[in-house]
């Protein structure tokens, strides 16, 4: 459960803060509902960038955003993809919400919201005092590091020194504090090892990603929506919702599927991996290249006991794709020999390494469950080719990219996935991934077994009462705005 205790006097300095830098704080519902926030606010936003350091900016933590760089509002469908059987192989219909249109490019400027606010509208934080660490593999602190800024708080942005360069040089711009651990994606524990080292010191506080329950609580209620939201826009008569898969990451979005299985009970929820660091298949260790995921651990957050099957995709079909998609060469595989649809070719740089990842997962569920065209698989796009324009200069330096390597790369890195390197996940195999928490959260971060088992067992009491919070935290955030006065004086 997500702590709503009051600190006082750190809510005081917060109010204070945020009327003296014009900041109105965004609800989760109207992350979910957009049409209602305020018209005001909505005619103000038509003058300010997507990525601009503005607090108006928090009212487009949704993703229901216009496709637009410059004063976009709202839609009543997500952005979204759908991949045609023409590029994947599969009968079934596989659609992905595009984070690209959320501010920093990334749907992690959610999740960051999602810890950060319970404890800014409580005082826990206290914004004149306090410096916000957010420990991360790549995406999580950069949106971390974008709204503190917008909420006028100091940050401090870890991430593994082996990320690409493009995130490195805009936090920079943005955040108070840069740490580069050792390592790549699955070095994780060096990035706790560094939180742990800050926390020693009292203005640090950390919102670790892997552990704050504000992630998931985001997903489920955002996320998860906003998916079924897709889903119900394009359902055709004998349709159903037979799937969905996400890279474990944070295991935050996730709870995505929590959601969706609420509402379609047959759904079935896969976790996807690095198949060079298949911990949730063979309790594996190692090093990938698919950004934005850690891996050497299984995030606290995990409701593992909701997961039915468990996805390991290989990094290099994921790089291979991202030229694919990302060539010219490879645009024009598409358009000739597929006959793709020019405009959806050209959105296909708005899949980054991981949401590639993430497509790979879901036809490889399509496959081993043999979906029909009557099935619809989903999945989000957590960024975009734009954060892995050096990773594309590292593969063109490999060579020319000519028509053969476009051919080889469709069929063999993506059209020929197989049923490999995946499991369906029965009670004592979810139980096994579920234990293996307690190797980083009991014996390194402080957890306790009994708090183990409560994730397991107690399963109204910890995920189902984290999910419902949302209401309590939106009533603390309404009270926090009227304190301000901001709101009602638009």
């Amino acid at each position: 459960m997500i702590d709503f205790s009051v600190q006082k006097t750190g809510l005081e300095h917060n109010i204070q803060k945020a009327r003296e830098n014009h900041i109105i704080i965004p609800t989760i519902a109207q992350m979910q509902h957009p049409e209602t926030i305020p018209g005001k606010i909505q005619d103000q936003l038509k003058n300010v960038g997507l990525w601009d350091i503005n607090p108006l900016n928090l009212f487009r933590i949704t993703w229901k955003n216009e496709a637009k760089e410059f004063g976009g509002l709202y839609q009543a469908v997500p952005n979204y993809i759908e991949f045609p059987s023409e590029l994947t192989g599969v009968p079934c219909r596989i659609v992905a919400m595009v984070g690209k249109w959320f501010p920093t490019g990334c749907h992690k400027v959610g999740a960051s919201f999602g810890c950060l606010a319970p404890r800014l509208v409580t005082g826990q934080f206290d914004a004149t005092y306090h410096k916000a660490v957010w420990p991360s593999t790549g995406n999580y602190c950069r949106g971390g590091a974008f709204n503190s800024k917008l909420l006028a708080c100091q940050s401090v942005a870890i991430l593994p020194a082996e990320m690409s360069k493009e995130r490195f040089e805009w936090l920079r711009t943005i955040a108070g504090e840069v740490i580069a651990t050792p390592g790549c994606e699955s070095n994780v524990k060096e990035i706790f090892d560094k939180t742990n080292e800050l926390k020693q010191d009292p203005q640090y506080m950390i919102f670790n990603q892997f552990e704050e329950m504000g992630n998931p609580l985001w997903h489920y209620n955002v996320t998860g929506n906003a998916l079924a939201d897709v889903f119900e826009a394009i359902k055709r008569p004998g349709d159903h919702f037979a799937g969905a898969c996400f890279t474990s990451g944070s295991a935050g979005t996730l709870s995505t599927g929590d959601r969706l299985k609420d509402l379609y009970p047959t759904l079935k929820l896969a976790v996807g991996e690095a198949l060079q660091c298949p911990t949730i298949l063979e309790n594996g260790f190692g090093g990938h290249r698919i950004e934005g995921i850690g891996d050497k651990h299984i995030p606290w957050i995990h409701n593992v006991k909701n997961t039915d099957m468990a996805i390991a995709i290989d990094d290099e079909d994921s790089q291979r794709v991202l030229r694919f998609f990302n060539s010219a060469e490879g645009k024009k595989y598409m358009l000739e020999e597929l006959k793709l649809d020019p405009e959806f070719v050209e959105k296909l740089s708005w899949l980054g390494i991981s949401g590639i990842a993430n497509l790979m997962c879901c036809i490889k569920m399509a496959k081993y469950y043999e979906f029909t065209e009557h099935d619809i698989v989903g999945t989000v796009l957590t960024d975009s080719a734009v954060m892995y324009g050096s990773r594309i200069e590292e593969l063109n330096a490999e060579g020319e990219y000519r028509e053969r390597d476009a051919a080889v790369d469709y069929n063999l890195h993506l059209a020929g996935l197989k049923t490999d390197s995946m499991m369906e996940l029965n009670y004592v195999q979810r139980k096994r991934v579920h234990n293996l928490k307690y190797y980083t959260w009991v014996e390194q971060q402080g957890k306790t077994s009994e708090e183990l088992n409560a994730l397991w067992y107690d399963t109204e009491g910890t995920w189902d009462a984290v999910h419902k919070q949302a209401a309590e935290l939106d009533e603390m955030i309404n009270e926090f705005n009227e304190a301000t006065g901001l709101l009602k004086n638009l």
